[in-house]
């Protein structure tokens, strides 16, 4: 019960903090002028490093890495994660392909998610709430995955792609699959932005809502959090997803026909 009080006036004390403006990367980044989102982002690369870092000392002390550990631990997280996300690239991409682009997707899925995730915690702001942060994620995919295609296809047969099956309509067909290309990083940037600033503006709410003077922040707000650690998880989900499918239409082998097929 005692911990329970103390965990509560904890939580009311961040709450109380982050509701005056206080931010805990925000004395550094104005110490710096560096935007606070950029460094909130750092940071997030910075501690996904160290967990990578960890996991692989783990794994060097293991004598065979096929038999999980007992219980819960820190190794079987990160395991489950990898087959989580795996099973999404087998799923989108194929037995081929999964193993290829495995990498790019754990870590954008994980990238995304937890900087979605450090809105729930007060004194922190996601760096995904900022069109700048989103848009460089958006461009990150989007040249991924035609650098992929040009390597996968060459770039002659790439760009073909965007003709159309018809030669004689070449010239109507190709401007405008080159400019639904070109969008898909912005959809991708406003849509994950867009839902997140929603999401943090409802937090920051309801969080300082008070009723006849009495503040409310500690119990009202729990639903809210739930639903945002919802709304965390299918926006990387989301993003995660249409940059698999962008991959997949990039590097599918198959004729010039079925190109356009979809």
């Amino acid at each position: 019960m005692k911990k329970l009080a103390a965990l509560s006036l904890l939580f009311l004390s961040f709450d109380s903090q982050a509701g005056s403006g206080f931010r805990w990367i925000g004395t550094v980044a104005h110490s710096f002028h560096i935007p606070e989102h950029i460094l909130t982002f750092i940071f997030i690369g910075l501690l996904l490093s160290v967990v990578g870092l960890t996991y692989r000392a783990k794994i060097a002390k293991v004598s065979n890495v096929v038999i999980p550990d007992k219980g819960i631990t820190f190794r079987n997280m990160v395991e489950l994660y990898g087959k989580f996300i795996y099973t999404q690239c087998n799923a989108v991409l194929g037995e081929r392909d999964a193993p290829k682009y495995f990498q790019f997707v754990a870590t954008i899925f994980i990238l995304i998610f937890l900087s979605n995730l450090i809105g729930l915690f007060p004194g922190f702001l996601p760096p995904t709430e900022t069109l700048n942060t989103t848009l460089a994620l958006g461009c990150f995919s989007f040249l991924y995955y035609n650098v992929k295609g040009c390597k996968e296809l060459g770039t002659i047969n790439y760009l073909k792609h965007f003709a159309g099956p018809l030669w004689y309509l070449a010239f109507l067909i190709f401007p405008i699959e080159i400019l639904s290309n070109f969008i898909r990083p912005m959809s991708l940037a406003l849509r994950l932005q867009g839902n997140m600033m929603g999401d943090h503006k409802v937090l920051e709410t309801f969080s300082g809502l008070e009723v006849l003077g009495l503040k409310l922040s500690l119990f009202v707000p729990m639903p809210f959090y739930i639903l945002g650690l919802l709304v965390c998880f299918i926006q990387a989900y989301v993003f995660t997803m249409l940059s698999m499918v962008y991959i997949s239409l990039a590097t599918a082998h198959h004729d010039h026909d079925e190109a356009h097929a979809h």
